[in-house]
């Protein structure tokens, strides 16, 4: 077993082992963590691995959202089809967005992405009948079960969450070493280079695309059904701006990297909001600190000066 395969699942261990030894209210904390940790490793594959800097992956987020909670809500789906249906709705709203996007490149595909997103944000809102826009609605506790498990319950929550992360995770750390998540460092670091060597650029591109808008609705759907609630905030702007926060803060290009990022940015909001009102100057200023200092991310930052193994 190689070292990078080896820390993964230590990771996993470690956090299966948490909630037995964490208060309940961490316990709660952490299982929301994996669960935005799944959507920034979505967001990292496309633009940490890529290099293509998308601000419409809450359109991913919220179409693995709405494709469970509207299935199971109005539809009485049971869990697994629902979630096989989020599945498919975000990979084919990441196919479209990225077949259309993809014709742009630099600030332009940021700005294509990030409408896509607005498109999105107010079609939820438009079909206020079905979706309850802002308010949304709560999926009844009833439909959220699985096999017998009521993921509605904290030790539901956090497996299931502790679940789907650690697939992820081990999906993303196969990617990443396989063939095609060469080619994506490739595209990253010199895409003519990449050309010239006979990779399909565009193809590669939208096949990383429709990945990484796949695991964002993932989470979505997870989220959904895990805490119960579906509504459109989740679907907005700011919800796109997170993962890159997450990502920046971690490590682009790690794949524990998503995971760190998001447990320190929502410590940090937790712990500062405890102290002041002004929580968001603290945050602020905490955030440009490690923008100036560590700007690769934690992780980032440790592989290049002291663990160059790490994944």
């Amino acid at each position: 077993m190689d070292r990078a395969l080896a820390l993964h699942l230590g990771v996993i261990a470690a956090l299966g082992l948490a909630y037995f030894v964490l208060p309940a209210y961490h316990a709660g904390n952490l299982a929301r963590i994996m669960v935005l940790a799944i959507y920034a490793m979505g967001f990292n594959l496309a633009f940490g691995y890529t290099g293509l800097l998308s601000l419409g992956h809450a359109l991913f987020f919220g179409a693995g959202m709405y494709g469970l909670a509207l299935s199971m809500q109005h539809f009485g789906a049971p869990t697994l089809p629902a979630l096989l249906i989020a599945l498919v709705a975000s990979a084919l709203v990441a196919a479209v967005v990225g077949a259309l996007a993809l014709r742009t490149k630099g600030v332009a595909f940021m700005i294509v992405t990030l409408m896509f997103a607005q498109a999105g944000y107010l079609t939820a809102l438009y079909f206020s009948a079905w979706t309850r826009g802002e308010e949304g609605f709560v999926l009844p506790q009833a439909l959220r079960r699985f096999a017998g498990f009521d993921l509605s319950s904290a030790a539901g929550r956090y497996f299931a969450a502790l679940l789907l992360f650690a697939l992820t995770l081990l999906l993303i750390g196969a990617i990443v070493r396989a063939p095609f998540g060469r080619a994506l460092i490739a595209i990253r670091e010199n895409e003519p280079r990449a050309t010239m060597l006979g990779y399909d650029v565009q193809r590669l591109k939208w096949f990383a695309i429709i990945v990484s808008g796949t695991i964002s609705g993932l989470a979505g759907a997870t989220y959904a059904l895990l805490f119960g609630y579906a509504g459109a905030s989740f679907a907005a702007v700011p919800y796109s701006i997170l993962p890159l926060l997450y990502v920046l803060l971690g490590g682009a290009g790690t794949t524990l990297g998503p995971l760190v990022g998001t447990a320190f940015m929502i410590y940090l909001f937790d712990l500062s909001s405890s102290l002041t009102d002004a929580y968001m100057l603290i945050a602020g200023v905490v955030l440009v600190l490690l923008t100036m200092f560590l700007p690769q991310g934690m992780l980032g930052t440790l592989r290049k000066r002291a663990l160059p193994w790490l994944p």
